[in-house]
């Protein structure tokens, strides 16, 4: 049974809340970032980026403080403004012809230990202890975690006959987006969705493995407090069928020695090789892979027949790339830190990746088929995690919109 909380949100004034929200602060280059810090007081990046003339000398607890500061100066300017009482919002993302609609609450910290929240990839602790020691300096966080629950009619229904209100927000965006959002505040409402949510076995995080865990480190932490707020965390709940899933192509910058003649006579032991020269290919299905690889495009079809795959994870085509290709051809062990790989998220034309490797930063590039919800929720049903960088999902949560303080 999967436990929602309404909160006492906080968030921005109404006619300031398309200045205020901001997209997340690494979504930036540090052109835009100067330009909208520059020409945008309103911009909540001046929270979570917090001026300093040597920034690069400030150490992160001055850091977190400076963000902690800057948050109550929105609030008491009045840029910012809380609730009066516990709420649900119903928000949709309109983008590019993909309506993204969901449900913000606080979902539990105790599922999330009792794997009542799934997971479906791995997490590195130093991140998940610095954004905890993020979380305890400033007291709030304004980017939910991504999570999916089970298509439901009766949601649905519920969302579908939502959304005919007044919405407290509409506005759009300069990245061509619109966004919408419903304050849910009646106690009839919110009863009937913390029992529908009852209903639901499980919940399944689609983005935000970082987030939560660190929300559970803080609640282990100060538990001792008594502090409700930090037993739940901010949740942007969205049908399984409505996210978006995307992978994320792979930019290799050398061959590991080989010359391109024998990496692709090594390549042709597990896969089928079929030159599409100046094609943009990209993989159809599971189990194809594209290459692109001196001025040329290939398709790689995986010889999946001659091999027995006992798991679900040695399934998985991102699997099957490490398995057989990165690292036993290309010497990459460590996805994560190793600096001759880069990934590419595949909402973007691959184009960039042709470019890339033209320009000679990089040798060879590979294209996956996107991973599908199934496969993610059959991998953390059964405990496994996958690759690093192997999903691109999306909708993306403005920073600032709604805000959850602890």
């Amino acid at each position: 049974m999967a436990k929602i909380k309404p909160f006492k949100a906080v968030r921005p004034a109404s006619d300031k809340v398309a200045l205020v929200s901001c997209r997340t602060y690494d979504d930036y280059s540090s052109a835009e970032l100067a330009a909208w810090l520059n020409f945008n007081p309103y911009s909540f990046l001046h929270v979570i980026h917090p001026a300093y003339a040597n920034a690069q000398k400030i150490t992160m607890d001055k850091r977190f403080k400076g963000v902690a500061h800057k948050y109550q100066d929105f609030k008491q300017e009045q840029i910012l403004i809380a609730e009066e009482h516990p709420v649900f919002y119903l928000y949709e993302i309109q983008s590019k012809g993909q309506v993204f609609t969901g449900i913000i609450a606080g979902t539990s910290v105790d599922d999330y230990q009792n794997n009542v929240i799934k997971k479906h990839e791995d997490t590195l602790q130093y991140r998940v202890e610095l954004f905890k020691d993020y979380l305890h300096q400033t007291n709030f966080n304004t980017e939910p975690v991504l999570i999916t629950y089970p298509d439901s009619v009766e949601i649905n229904t519920f969302i579908s006959l939502r959304k005919n209100s007044k919405p407290v927000y509409e506005f759009s965006t300069t990245n061509k987006e619109k966004h919408t959002l419903w304050k849910i505040d009646t106690q009839s409402e919110i009863d009937w969705l913390q029992e529908h949510f009852e209903k639901i076995p499980n919940l399944y995080i689609a983005d935000g493995h970082h987030r939560s865990a660190s929300a559970e480190l803080l609640y282990e932490q100060d538990k001792h407090l008594g502090n409700e707020n930090l037993n739940y965390f901010m949740s942007f709940l969205i049908a399984e069928s409505n996210v978006k899933i995307y992978e994320f192509n792979r930019l290799i910058r050398d061959l590991n020695g080989l010359s391109k003649d024998d990496f692709v006579k090594k390549l042709s032991e597990h896969f089928i090789i079929k030159s599409k020269d100046q094609e943009l290919w990209k993989p159809q299905n599971k189990f194809e892979f594209g290459m692109y690889l001196d001025g040329s495009f290939y398709a790689l079809f995986y010889k999946h027949e001659n091999h027995n795959e006992t798991s679900i994870l040695d399934s998985l085509d991102a699997q099957i790339l490490y398995d057989k290709v990165l690292f036993p051809l290309l010497g990459i062990e460590d996805l994560r830190n190793d600096e001759r790989i880069d990934y590419i998220p595949g909402k973007q034309s691959i184009s960039v990746i042709k470019d890339l490797i033209d320009e000679g930063e990089f040798e060879v590039g590979f294209m996956l088929y996107p991973s599908d919800i199934n496969e993610i929720k059959d991998l953390a049903d059964n405990n496994l995690i996958m690759p690093p960088k192997s999903t691109y999902i999306e909708p993306k949560f403005r920073s600032g919109l709604v805000v959850y303080e602890l």
